[in-house]
């Protein structure tokens, strides 16, 4: 077993609590010498901040969630998400990563507490992210599956993510018309008034500094959605001459 130690480093805290932490504690090993131990660390961390390793091993339950919603799991699967992690985050990285997640796939996830959990202890736009990081994934294989997408806006839906927020992100991944406008949270007959101040309103949600003491990484994830924001409305002002 990788130690998972890179990308997780010593930043566990609240996460090894809860069902997130029964998830991990089957995937790591025993986290505990005795159940005494556990529940003194257990009360110490629930009132322990966010940090880069809560976020990283919470978004990977969440991920295995996604490639199980068929039923299946294929190697190509693991493939692509192992390339999107390389990408994105490293070698190294993704290979402890996707060791980790070959483990907690082999377990029933039990998403209504695990999102539960993520929302006791996550801000809102930390939920934002990970939605949107669970469509890259499902789009890494070219295309996001039915099952994957019900999946994720079951996972939208429990962490309490708006519809609006929710079709925006979606639309950054599932072509559609008026992708660019859902990604703005607009209608296509919003004045050009209204389109610049829903830009501005959505790159002040979006903007990549509200996750930054996550780490590079996760920050350069944060800047692909700040981007399609801006892409989008690019793409608007291109097509009414908006200057």
């Amino acid at each position: 077993m990788a130690k998972f130690a890179k990308w997780v480093g010593l930043g566990l805290g609240w996460a090894v609590g809860g069902p997130i932490g029964g998830i991990l504690g089957l995937a790591l090993g025993s986290m505990f010498d005795n159940g005494s131990q556990a529940t003194g660390t257990q009360e110490r961390l629930h009132r322990s901040t966010t940090r880069r390793g809560d976020y990283a091993a919470s978004l990977l339950v969440l991920v295995a969630a996604v490639m199980k919603a068929d039923g299946r799991v294929m190697k190509s699967e693991l493939d692509y998400v192992k390339n999107y992690f390389t990408t994105r985050f490293g070698r190294e990285t993704a290979h402890e990563a996707i060791v980790m997640l070959k483990d907690i796939l082999k377990q029933e996830i039990p998403i209504r507490e695990v999102t539960a959990q993520l929302n006791q202890r996550l801000d809102y736009s930390y939920r934002l992210e990970m939605i949107h990081f669970l469509f890259g994934i499902a789009a890494a294989d070219a295309g996001v599956a039915e099952s994957e997408k019900e999946m994720i806006r079951r996972i939208a839906g429990f962490m309490n993510i708006t519809h609006s927020d929710l079709e925006s992100i979606q639309a950054m991944f599932i072509s559609a018309s008026d992708a660019s406008y859902k990604i703005l949270e607009i209608e296509p007959t919003a004045t050009d008034d209204e389109v610049k101040k829903a830009y501005r309103r959505m790159a002040m949600k979006y903007h990549p500094d509200k996750v930054s003491h996550l780490g590079e990484d996760f920050k350069k994830v944060a800047q692909e959605k700040f981007r399609k924001v801006k892409d989008a409305y690019d793409g608007i002002k291109k097509e009414r001459g908006i200057n």
